[in-house]
């Protein structure tokens, strides 16, 4: 008999210590616990250990690390009348206070599938007011928008929408075929304005060398000019003292001019007045004659 209750003693004993070991909760920082009890909320629970009480209490655990889901690509026709297809992604994270870790499991259903169903749909909306031209050229513009969307549609679910991210835009192949050839065309038009601009540039300088070298030609001549003008001066000057009223004096100076210049040997007449002449012109005082 004693046997028999020492026995039921420690049945007793490991039902207890079943039950012990099956009402503990390890929670990691990750994370944040929400504990029932009985289908009612009873409390919040931090990371650490926690004990639960077995078919009485039940422990949800919520993860509050970022979270990407991806909205799946979706055919969406735009303002211009052609179809897109259109992904997304959207980043975000449940608050780890206590009201919005209530809020994630007690305000939405299933908050994952949830928000994936209204980025869809609030894609949908966006894009159909834009053209396929002005939805590439403006991803920004419709990121803010989804985020702003999001943001206020998601406030009572405890959720926090981190980042939008429009993934692609595609249009259809024949469309994108032409998009290609019409940018293709524009990097043509770029390259052969480019191109006239080199050549024009190249011919502006060639037309202010020649420029610069006829301005150099020019200035040449009329310092060659002023200089024979000089000359001729000095020539007027020269006759003006010496042959005035002796014209056929100054034609035996220019005959003996020329033949100096081609270095021939002349003989100089014994004429006192023509010798003195070229002395005087050159500076040269002629000597007396010893008698």
């Amino acid at each position: 008999m004693l046997t028999l209750s020492f026995a039921t003693f420690l049945g007793i004993l490991c039902c207890l210590a079943v039950v012990a070991l099956s009402g503990i909760r390890i929670i990691r920082p990750t994370h944040r616990g929400m504990i029932e009890k009985l289908g009612k909320y009873h409390k919040y629970a931090n990371p650490g250990f926690h004990w639960v009480i077995p078919l009485i209490d039940k422990m949800y655990m919520i993860n509050i690390t970022e979270q990407m889901v991806d909205a799946e690509p979706q055919e969406i026709i735009t303002n211009d009348n052609l179809n897109a297809r259109v992904d997304a992604q959207v980043y975000f994270r449940v608050k780890p206070d206590e009201d919005s870790v209530k809020a994630c499991q007690y305000n939405v259903y299933d908050y994952q599938t949830q928000i994936v169903s209204l980025a869809r749909t609030t894609l949908r909306n966006i894009i159909r007011t834009l053209t396929l031209k002005s939805a590439n050229s403006e991803r920004d513009k419709i990121n803010s928008e989804l985020m702003k969307t999001l943001k206020e549609e998601t406030k009572h679910w405890g959720l926090e929408v981190v980042r939008t991210e429009l993934k692609e835009i595609e249009p259809p192949n024949d469309v994108q075929d032409t998009m290609n050839k019409v940018v293709k065309a524009e990097n043509e038009k770029i390259a052969a304005k480019d191109y006239a601009l080199a050549a024009q540039t190249q011919a502006d300088g060639l037309r202010m060398a020649k420029i610069k070298e006829s301005e150099g030609n020019r200035q040449g001549k009329i310092l060659e000019a002023e200089g024979e003008a000089q000359a001729i001066k000095l020539v007027n000057e020269a006759a003006n003292k010496y042959f005035v009223g002796n014209a056929q004096l100054l034609r035996r100076l220019e005959t003996v001019e020329k033949s100096l210049m081609n270095n021939a040997k002349i003989v100089v007449p014994n004429d006192a007045q023509l010798v003195n002449m070229i002395g005087d012109m050159a500076g040269i005082v002629p000597l007396k004659e010893k008698k």
